[in-house]
């Protein structure tokens, strides 16, 4: 396949490590500077990979084409989520984190190539955190099961505009029923990211992916 190199920032993990890389991925018009400031909050023991999305709109960097305000181009949706998905295994072996512990952590855009990785390779991620998410994938919907049952930390807003909640309603049915695990989180705001979303998810993330506890040499 005539796969894109991405553009992308790796930070490994700065104290002992605990093997989780988080990958984020930015918003419409973000870059992959976008997401980093909230890096530190994964705390200090995870790698953190931050990626450009390919496609662009109107200068806008996206991860992939739009035919219009909430109308994903879904043949552009897969492409690009087995470049991404490609391009994971490859920068893993660059860098030297391991592929099997990389947890999405999407906002928007990056929230929605996050889903379509979760439908097209169930197995791939080890958890993600959806802000903002709209299903990706419509048009014949990948019969999707993971044996892995990987966390997912789904956030939708509740007055958000852009997203039919009844199609947030199948969306989250869709994850659970593959075996996904759902931790639903609905913000009373739009499709701005909130702090009450970043504290959301940085709290479900230190639950499941916690670094193990140091030994204490007292005992």
């Amino acid at each position: 396949m005539n796969y894109q190199p991405l553009h992308y920032i790796y930070q490994a993990a700065t104290s002992i490590p605990t093997g989780v890389t988080v990958l984020l991925l930015h918003g419409t018009g973000g870059d992959e500077r976008d997401l980093l400031p909230l890096a530190q909050g994964f705390g200090p023991g995870v790698n953190v990979l931050s990626v450009r999305g390919n496609v662009s709109e109107g200068g806008m960097p996206r991860f992939f084409r739009r035919l219009g305000m909430g109308v994903f181009d879904e043949d552009d949706v897969r492409f690009r989520t087995h470049e991404l998905a490609a391009f994971l295994v490859q920068v893993s072996q660059k860098e030297g984190f391991d592929a099997t512990q990389v947890v999405a952590v999407g906002y928007s855009n990056g929230a929605n190539i996050a889903g379509s990785l979760l439908l097209l390779y169930p197995e791939l991620l080890a958890g993600a955190v959806l802000w903002r998410p709209m299903q990706p994938l419509t048009r014949d919907v990948p019969a999707v099961h993971t044996t892995r049952r990987p966390p997912v930390f789904f956030n939708p807003g509740s007055r958000d505009p852009t997203v039919d909640p009844a199609a947030t309603e199948r969306y989250a049915a869709l994850l659970s029923a593959a075996g996904f695990q759902l931790t639903r989180q609905d913000t009373p705001a739009g499709h701005n990211l909130t702090p009450a979303d970043v504290d959301g998810g940085i709290a479900w993330f230190r639950q499941h992916f916690a670094a193990p506890a140091a030994p204490n040499p007292a005992r």
